[in-house]
């Protein structure tokens, strides 16, 4: 309906800035001469909307007077000959002076003979804005409004800086007045409604953070916090929670307008949001929007207008085509996307909310239905009456609905007649269960399993008796009986207990459908947190490194596990999730537990990586993300797998994984075209190697790859890479360059002000780095330090000057502990471990290194370290970096520090050693074949390795 909001508030800090130089050149009127401004912002706007729409001024006289502008939509201009006195189909302007009162000539004659000629004037005094047109009633009355500045002094004030005020209280012109510029066309396109609701709803959270902690919503909050245990804390959570809350107001009357519009008796009346309650059917969601509603809550916080503007809309949508289009897709990718794209695109990324494509939905539940038939021996699969299906992080319902359309599909040819229905509508309600954590997607997900319903003619009563078993819970609590905690509304309470008579009863045979990949901003219980505990523990497998299991996702993969493999027994797990647990070192004990649980543990690689492979295949073809659509063609960033675990009645643990990569653009095709497939037909077998962690994907490893030492054990002490977190400021090619940035730094004459004009990296402040305390200290200390401007080797080739500062935090990390031992004469090797993409040859610097020459962090081996304890005449002496059995067989072969090094170096940058271990080296640090190490002493060997450190000091020059 209207473009990104970029554009929008382009147009608006133009429209700022146009004004700000007319009244800054003293000959301007205070009315007239600002119809430029207002007709470029006017125009601007106009052209973002769909069909365009364009002002035009002076309007002649039709039988009204002369309004000061006319609104056109770009239909209306026709070849050939002008239509003379064709009416403005958007409606008119009357504009006055700023210190006019806008809303005293809203209500005057003129205004109402207009609105009686036109239907639809917007009066401005460029301060305030407010819509005149018809109430549902048919009556003259106002309908939306805008006000940037209540006097005009205040306005004149605030035009003083275009740029702030824009992204200040202006920041919602442009889409109030796209909305105004729209308010007389009709909505057909579900993404345009979405688009306008998502603009109130960006309207009315504003109201709500402006309002602070407002007492009306603190019983709200307490109530959502209890019920789904977790505390909305700090500022993220204070605006996950008023987010939460608007979400849930326009979701709610967005899908009470939906069954409203849609009864077996189509109204004929408006649609009232204060009724709303009456037609949504999940009772938990009828009272949190009951509570959210009352008028005591809605009229502190500014809402009720706009939730008025909310309701007219929905009155201007045309029914018919509307769900046309709405039934021919999916609710969600045509509605529910867009608006959360639109109203907190932050938001959606923050929380990893990203709808699953169809493609990979229908493929996952045929791989359920036939792992089901073929592996468990349920010939009706997903119809059968004792599986029961869950998806704890259902979002908007996709799954649920795919699983009920499979149901509905297995069933038929059975001769079941009118009862197949029946046998699908007790699937929906008593076996098939979604739990979602944030109200906005769960009342999607009711609305979306809804539709469904009616379209396998299956409907739930409109009376409300029946819902779907989708509940508003934390997936990751209450699995375990526990005393039950008091809550202020009933049906929260009754919510949460009929949740967890689900997680604590029903016997789930399936689990299924998309984790997160971030959390919401709120805190976990401990129940939640200890989830992935049991991966941290090994019993054969080498333990787990890094982070990764601090993933949100793995917490999910967790739950599955232990309801599948040790309560029920027997049953099937089948996720999407981010493919890093397939061989990242974080998840050793998460693949060695999956190997003991299930029988058979079935891997579709979906790649589209950005930091593996660049999102490109082997062969060089683009490779998207499978979250990819025409809307969002980057999709996400990271690579993603689906894992189907079987774990059967008569479990034997796997020894082996089925797996298969699907790459490039056809990847959603393939889906589809195998999701019938027989396993043993689709999937290769890996066998997971134990040393290197039990990954998941076949690895290139030589057979003598573990007798070998790796870097560590041949080099005892490395350093990571200096990280500058200023490069910009930090680091130059030119020295004189860099020297004329630090002393600006230290000059006290300079204000902190000045220098983040000049410099804004030295200057921007963040959770690690004060900028004016970092500066203040240094200043008060007095430098530069001449002696730090070194040399740095920034990216391979690459050598400029860095500002080495000691103190403080302007030098991020800067390896106070690394830096004496760079020094003439001294090399590094230097490489990485456990790389994002293929394993880089190491590369050999002889100055400070930068942690980024390497992609995921580079780390600095020395040759040589500078000996403080041995000094000789005062000075520092230097010693071998190598570990005592490493100095040993050297001196058994008769070789130095500086031969091996460059052996090394030559064993790293061989062709044929990287390819044979390609994926060892993606996993771990370096090892290096050394003939009959550490004992060797033979004539050959010692003749081999100097070959190979000649080889090495030819890479090295």
């Amino acid at each position: 309906m209207a473009a990104t909001n970029t554009k929008l508030a382009a147009a608006v800090e133009a429209y700022f800035a146009d004004l700000r130089r007319v009244r800054a050149s003293g000959g301007a009127t205070g009315e007239r001469s600002n119809y430029g401004p207002l007709a470029n912002l006017l125009n601007t706007i106009g052209a973002t909307l769909k069909p365009k729409v364009f002002c035009v001024g002076e309007l002649a006289d039709q039988g009204a007077g002369h309004p000061d502008f006319g609104l056109y939509a770009a239909k209306q201009v026709q070849r050939g000959r002008p239509r003379k006195g064709q009416l403005p189909e958007r409606g008119v302007i009357e504009v006055k002076a700023a210190d006019d009162d806008a809303w005293l000539t809203a209500a005057g004659d003129q205004v109402s003979r207009y609105q009686s000629r036109y239907g639809l004037v917007l009066v401005t005094n460029l301060r305030d804005f407010v819509l005149v047109g018809e109430d549902g009633a048919g009556q003259p009355a106002k309908l939306e409004t805008f006000r940037l500045a209540n006097s005009a002094d205040d306005f004149w004030r605030e035009l003083e800086k275009p740029r702030t005020f824009a992204h200040g209280p202006g920041a919602g012109l442009g889409e109030y007045l796209a909305r105004a510029l729209s308010h007389r066309a009709a909505l057909a396109e579900p993404k345009d409604l979405a688009w306008l609701l998502a603009s109130y709803a960006r309207d009315g959270l504003a109201r709500v953070e402006a309002a602070g902690d407002a007492a009306a919503l603190a019983m709200v909050r307490t109530a959502l916090e209890d019920a789904l245990g977790v505390r909305f804390e700090g500022e993220r959570g204070a605006r996950f929670f008023h987010s939460t809350l608007v979400q849930t107001l326009f979701y709610g009357i967005f899908s009470a307008w939906v069954l409203w519009a849609r009864q077996s008796q189509p109204p004929t009346d408006s649609f009232d949001w204060r009724t709303a309650v009456w037609h949504l059917r999940a009772p938990v969601l009828a009272a949190l929007f009951q509570q959210i509603s009352q008028p005591g809550r809605l009229q502190p916080l500014g809402l009720v207008e706009v939730l008025d503007w909310t309701a007219a809309a929905l009155d201007r949508v045309d029914r018919n085509a509307f769900f046309s289009r709405f039934n021919e897709g999916e609710a969600v990718p045509y509605f529910y996307e867009p608006f959360l794209q639109s109203f907190d695109p932050a938001l959606r990324k923050q929380l990893g909310v990203w709808y699953t494509p169809t493609e990979v939905v229908r493929y996952m539940v045929a791989r359920v239905d036939k792992a089901l038939k073929d592996d468990l021996d349920i010939p009706e699969g997903l119809a059968a009456e004792n599986v029961y299906v869950l998806d704890p992080c259902c979002g908007t319902g996709a799954y649920m609905a795919e699983v009920l359309r499979r149901i509905a599909a297995n069933l038929q040819g059975q001769g079941l007649g009118a009862l197949a229905g029946a046998r699908v509508k007790q699937a929906a309600t008593e076996r098939v269960f979604g739990f979602e954590i944030m109200p906005a997607p769960f009342v999607v997900a009711h609305l979306q399993v809804g539709l469904t319903m009616q379209d396998l003619d299956a409907p739930l009563a409109e009376d409300g008796t029946e819902r779907a078993g989708v509940f508003l819970t934390n997936a990751l609590t209450g699995w375990e009986p526990h005393p039950a905690k008091p809550l202020p509304f009933p049906e929260l309470a009754e919510e949460r207990d009929r949740a967890e008579q689900v997680k604590q009863d029903a016997p789930i045979l399936v689990i299924l459908g998309n984790p997160p990949y971030n959390g919401f901003a709120g805190m976990a219980v401990d129940e939640e947190r200890e989830l992935s505990e049991a991966y941290r523990a090994t019993k054969r497998v080498r333990r787990p490194e890094g982070q990764g299991l601090n993933d949100l996702y793995v917490r999910f993969f967790r739950m599955a596990e232990r309801r599948i493999a040790e309560k029920t027994g027997q049953g099937v797990v089948c996720f999407i999730s981010n493919y890093s647990w397939l061989d990242g070192l974080s998840f050793t004990g998460m693949r060695e537990r999956y190997l003991e649980a299930f029988d058979a543990v079935r891997i579709d690689c979906l790649n589209g990586d950005k930091y593996k492979t660049g999102k490109v295949a082997p062969d060089g073809a683009p490779d998207p993300s499978i979250f990819s659509t025409p809307g969002n063609p980057v999709g996400i960033q990271v690579g993603t797998a689906i894992a189907t675990l079987v774990r059967k009645a008569d479990h034997k643990p796997a020894d082996a994984v089925g797996f298969r990569h699907l790459w490039g653009q056809a990847k959603p095709a393939e889906l589809t075209e195998t999701a019938e497939a027989a396993a043993e037909a689709l999937y290769e077998k890996v066998a997971p190697v134990l040393p290197l962690g039990l990954p998941f994907i076949r690895t290139a490893v030589s057979t003598d790859w573990f007798n070998w030492p790796s870097l560590p054990e041949l080099f005892p002490v490395s350093f990571p890479g200096v990280k500058t977190s200023r490069d910009g400021f930090l680091v130059d090619i030119d020295l004189d360059r860099l020297r004329a940035r630090v002393g600006d730094y230290f000059d006290a004459n300079l204000s902190h002000e000045e220098i983040a004009r000049r410099y804004p990296a030295a200057m921007k402040k963040t959770a690690r780095f004060d900028a004016h305390a970092v500066r203040d200290a240094l200043l008060n200390r007095g430098g530069p330090d001449e002696s730090e401007y070194i040399r740095y080797a920034f990216r391979p080739f690459d050598y400029r000057w860095l500002y080495w500062e000691a103190d403080t935090k302007l030098l991020d990390e800067k390896r106070s502990d690394y830096r004496p031992h760079v020094f003439a004469g001294n090399i590094c090797l230097l490489t990485q471990q456990k790389p994002r993409r293929d394993w880089s040859p190491a590369q050999v610097i002889s100055h400070m290194g930068c942690l980024d020459m390497m992609d995921r962090g580079a780390t600095c081996f020395p040759v040589w370290l500078q000996d403080n304890e041995n000094l000789v005449g005062g000075a520092a002496t230097r010693r071998a970096n190598l570990t005592p059995p490493t100095q040993r067989y050297l001196d058994r072969l008769g070789l130095g520090a500086g031969d091996f090094f460059h052996h090394v170096l030559a064993v790293l940058h061989d062709p044929a050693y990287r390819e044979t271990n390609a994926g060892a080296l993606r996993m771990e640090w370096p090892r290096i074949p050394l003939p009959a190490f550490p004992n060797g002493s033979e004539e050959s060997v010692s003749e081999a390795l100097r070959r190979s450190a000649t080889h090495g000091r030819e890479i090295a020059a």
